[in-house]
């Protein structure tokens, strides 16, 4: 159910910094028909550690109605308090989500079996099949492939988004949660070489500014022309520096203003785009054909 090219959306905002809902509904429709296959509201991509719980919420509800079931919507209901995540899973459930992505808990730094507590808890609460997100840079924690396997035999835990960019990883997890595990690679620069390993797909930032062109190397990777899927990978090699030359996402929503979406904002603590990385993001965009 949940392959391919997925797109870490980020969320639009007006100039005065809330929610730009028109904006947000354009992107998520423009997402679709350039061949984006999964959406995935309000991650961290979609700064949900800066949005309130009303905001995080309506960012969910806007997503499913826009996609109206043509992709699946993958809500994201991550914090580092059980009881929030769950009211979130709910939340999205109730909505009418697909499914939902769960970050490990940032700054308490849980061991692993607090990580298996937490995840149960979410998962019993909701019949949506969950995925994890597993992003040590962000949360510190690093979830073992051996925690992921004991996780893997609960029936709505269904698969990773491993942000690791640990090449071995995805062999691991593969001998720790079996072959139907789904693995959904959470770092642009290396979506092929997780492929390779046996990943289904990739959650991107990139995805965001360029959808067509990571939604076509998917593709052709699936349908066995790697050549081709090589060399769409090596022309997004730029935007994937670019998209990350600041921390996540101040250049993707610098990027989307770029196309139409929304304002460069972004809420504090993240500061505005520099003008060196504003010049890269649209060097970057240019040398694609992206923006004129």
């Amino acid at each position: 159910m949940f392959k391919g090219s997925l797109v870490a959306l980020i969320t639009p905002m007006t100039e005065e910094g809330s929610l730009d809902e028109d904006a947000y509904a354009r992107f998520i429709d423009w997402q679709i028909t350039q061949g984006t296959e999964g959406i995935v509201p309000v991650g961290t991509t979609g700064e949900s550690p800066t949005l309130s719980h009303d905001e995080h919420r309506r960012a969910v509800e806007i997503a499913v109605q826009v996609a109206a079931k043509r992709v699946p919507v993958i809500a994201g209901a991550g914090s580092n308090a059980t009881a929030e995540a769950i009211g979130l899973a709910q939340h999205a459930e109730r909505v009418g989500a697909d499914g939902v992505m769960v970050v490990t808990p940032y700054y308490n730094k849980p061991s692993q079996d607090g990580l298996v507590l937490h995840y149960t808890a979410v998962a019993d609460a909701t019949a949506l099949p969950l995925i994890i997100y597993n992003i040590p840079s962000r949360s510190v924690i690093d979830m073992t492939p051996e925690t992921m396997g004991r996780l893997a035999q609960h029936p709505r835990i269904v698969g990773v988004k491993d942000a690791t960019a640990n090449l071995a990883r995805p062999l691991h997890t593969r001998r720790a949660c079996g072959a139907g595990f789904t693995q959904l690679s959470g770092e642009d620069h290396t979506v092929l070489c997780f492929l390779a390993a046996g990943g289904d797909g990739c959650i991107s930032v990139t995805a965001n500014i360029a959808p067509r062109l990571v939604a076509d190397m998917h593709a052709a990777w699936r349908a066995g022309r790697v050549a081709e899927a090589i060399d769409l990978q090596d022309r997004l090699l730029p935007l994937h520096d670019a998209m990350f030359c600041e921390s996540s996402p101040v250049p993707a929503k610098f990027a989307a203003s770029l196309l139409g979406f929304g304002t460069p904002t972004v809420r504090l603590p993240l500061a505005p785009i520099s003008e060196g990385a504003a010049t890269r993001v649209r060097a970057a965009m240019t040398e694609l054909g992206l923006i004129g």
